[in-house]
């Protein structure tokens, strides 16, 4: 018995012991806690109740080179409410009349506002969603409706501001300008000028807004203001002349639409800054519509075709290896290298004929037999030519993607160079540059041999004060000598001649262009059909040129048509011809006081039609555009136009009463 007792309270004393080692365990903890680790619980609680959600700060605007805005970001407001936390007394003398706010703002019945929120309410919901995606005036309406007006402290009211990238121009130089690209990941990449200076000048400085945790993973701000407020990006106004994109676009839209090509790129630039002034990049989705789809003219290497035979003659005519009047025979248009064979697009060859003639018809035999006898013992010569032409270098772009250049060459043991590497480089074939790399040589020979860097931005700016501008780069001063630039200047010339060259259809009396076509078979595609790539390069007016132009189709349906002339060249015509009609050419004045007797005439016939009789039409036949308009809506009257250039018709006769707030129809040539 005793034994008994004595192994129970052995028992109790040792069930005693553990219970009062673990009560000096958990004494131990709770100092531990509140006095050891306590700074470091309490932090850990706070990041789990309340935290600083960054707000983004609105990206700065791009701008067109005429101030047009390309780019903004627009503030989006959310709006919520904290059911919980108005008053009984305040939710009932409010709750009808925001209801009423509410019915009328989306045109529904406020007691079914009226039931969702007395709903909300019981339920205790803290984040009550009211509106989504307001812009600022919607969002200052409801700011304005009754509880909502009390703020956040007494009627609920939860505002959330996030901020959303705008074009006002719609797609126009998009892939340029830039905009958000999500991988199948989520991530995010920025193209164009927005990802090329988005971090260093269009970011801004993100802000900052103190959120609680109300339950349910959702989050609640918990004052009315912004602990840290975002500061805006600054302003980048681009090179983009809005009227010229807006030209290459159409007209590059029309020609992939008529020829049902893959894609297609032009761009303009301006001869003497390298300024971008236009830049189209298109291409077509399984509907059959185009869009800006990827950056062709930045980033897309290919082989240029015959457009390289200006860079091959060059070199040679630098080398004095030949000269423009160099006769060469194009031997029934064949000529055979290593078993591979050189055609010319017209069966039967040209003859004999000047090296001159043999680029202004695009020879192929012509020109490739000149630069094989010039070149074939050491063709190293003639890469160096090409390299001293700075054909091998990027061009440096700031944007992201830009395609590499490609030239074989002998001396590299990059599996690039065969026994006809030289032949076929004569004419196209084997090299490889993006439409940018390729318009600024072309530019370069506009510009007289001076080779400047192509330039997308002209300044930055933070409201009106300046933060940086962008000058002029000059790549290479002097590509080559001005005996070659002129010689090679000329033979462009001749290209589009009347009756003339390759690009003959191209000619206009009323203005002058100088260019070079270019059809360059492409890969074999997956179903076995042979591909081209049709372009053309050039610039404008042919003397003292303002603007150089590269415009470059990929894969035209053959069966419409595929060759450079007929496919890209129109194009070229095109965006030349409405540059010079709707954006003429400026030129200095010599003597600003000199009289021009068309100018007076036109002044004084103006002024004359502008004090007639105003109830009775004019003769507006032979006036300009704009001063017809003026007269018209001086008179009260409404004016649709078609066509561009001088008045040539119009819809009510001279001399005619006319009435009040009519419509005349001008037709203009």
């Amino acid at each position: 018995m005793l034994s008994t007792e004595k192994s129970i309270m052995n028992k109790l004393y040792f069930a005693s012991g553990v219970m009062f080692v673990f009560a000096l365990l958990v004494v131990y903890k709770l100092i531990t806690i509140q006095f050891v680790q306590g700074t470091e619980y309490r932090v850990i609680a706070k990041q789990r109740t309340i935290k600083d959600v960054k707000i983004p700060a609105n990206r700065g605007n791009v701008y067109s080179v005429g101030g047009s805005l390309l780019a903004t970001s627009v503030p989006k407001y959310d709006i919520r409410i904290d059911l919980v936390t108005p008053s009984v007394k305040i939710y009932k003398n409010h709750i009808s009349a925001l209801s009423d706010s509410l019915a009328s703002f989306y045109g529904v019945s406020s007691s079914e506002y009226r039931q969702k929120l007395n709903l909300a309410r019981q339920n205790k919901n803290r984040y009550f969603l009211l509106a989504s995606n307001l812009g600022y005036s919607q969002y200052l309406q409801f700011r304005n409706f009754p509880l909502l007006s009390l703020g956040a402290f007494k009627g609920g009211l939860i505002v959330e501001q996030s901020t959303k990238r705008d074009y006002p121009m719609g797609a126009i130089a998009q892939r340029l300008i830039g905009y958000e690209r999500f991988d199948d990941f989520g991530n995010v990449t920025r193209v164009g000028i927005d990802g090329a200076f988005g971090e260093k000048y269009l970011r801004g400085v993100d802000g900052q807004r103190r959120k609680q945790k109300i339950g349910k993973g959702q989050w609640k701000p918990i004052d009315d203001f912004n602990q840290l407020e975002p500061q805006d990006g600054y302003d980048v106004y681009t090179t983009i002349d809005v009227n010229i994109q807006d030209i290459a676009h159409h007209a590059l839209l029309e020609q992939l639409e008529q020829y049902k090509a893959d894609h297609g790129t032009v761009v303009v630039m301006e001869t003497k800054t390298g300024e971008i002034r236009a830049i189209s990049n298109l291409g077509r989705n399984s509907e059959g519509l185009y869009y800006e789809r990827l950056n062709y003219a930045v980033g897309e290497s290919h082989e240029p075709g015959s457009t390289f035979k200006l860079m091959a003659l060059a070199v040679a005519l630098e080398d004095k290896v030949i000269d423009t009047t160099s006769m060469v025979d194009t031997e029934k248009g064949i000529l055979s290298y290593y078993g591979k064979k050189v055609r010319d697009s017209k069966r039967g060859g040209y003859g004999n004929i000047s090296i001159a003639r043999a680029f202004e018809v695009s020879s192929n035999t012509g020109i490739v037999k000149a630069i094989h006898d010039a070149y074939k013992d050491q063709p190293e010569k003639f890469v160096d030519g090409l390299y001293s032409m700075n054909l091998h270098d990027s061009l440096g772009l700031p944007l992201i993607g830009e395609g590499r250049s490609i030239i074989p060459d002998p001396r590299t043991n990059n599996g690039r160079w065969s026994g006809i590497a030289l032949e076929w480089m004569a004419y196209g074939y084997g090299v490889s540059f993006t439409p940018l790399q390729t318009l600024t040589f072309y530019n370069a020979i506009a510009n007289d041999g001076v080779m400047v860097r192509p330039k997308f931005l002209r300044e930055i700016k933070e409201i009106d004060k300046s933060i940086k501008t962008f000058q002029t780069e000059v790549i290479n001063p002097n590509i080559c000598s001005k005996e070659t630039v002129l010689k090679l200047q000329q033979l462009l010339k001749n290209v589009v001649k009347k009756e003339h060259g390759t690009g003959h259809k191209l000619y206009s009396e009323k203005f002058s262009m100088a260019g070079k076509t270019g059809t360059c078979q492409k890969d074999y595609s997956n179903k076995g059909q042979l591909n081209y790539i049709s372009s053309f390069s050039g610039y404008f007016p042919a003397n003292n040129p303002k603007y150089s132009c590269i415009v470059v189709i990929h894969e035209p349906d053959k069966s419409v048509g595929y060759y450079g002339a007929d496919v890209s060249g129109p194009v070229f015509k095109k965006i030349a011809q409405k540059i010079y009609t709707d954006s003429p050419m400026v030129d200095e004045v010599e003597d600003v006081n000199k009289k021009s007797e068309s100018v007076e005439s036109d002044y004084n016939k103006y002024y004359l039609v502008a004090q007639n009789n105003k109830t009775v039409m004019p003769d507006l036949r032979g006036m300009s555009a704009m001063d017809a308009i003026s007269i018209l809506e001086n008179m009260d009257l409404k004016v649709q136009i078609s066509g561009s250039g001088r008045v040539s018709k119009q819809s009510v006769k001279m001399g005619q009463k006319i009435i009040s707030q009519s419509l005349i129809i001008l037709e203009l040539s």
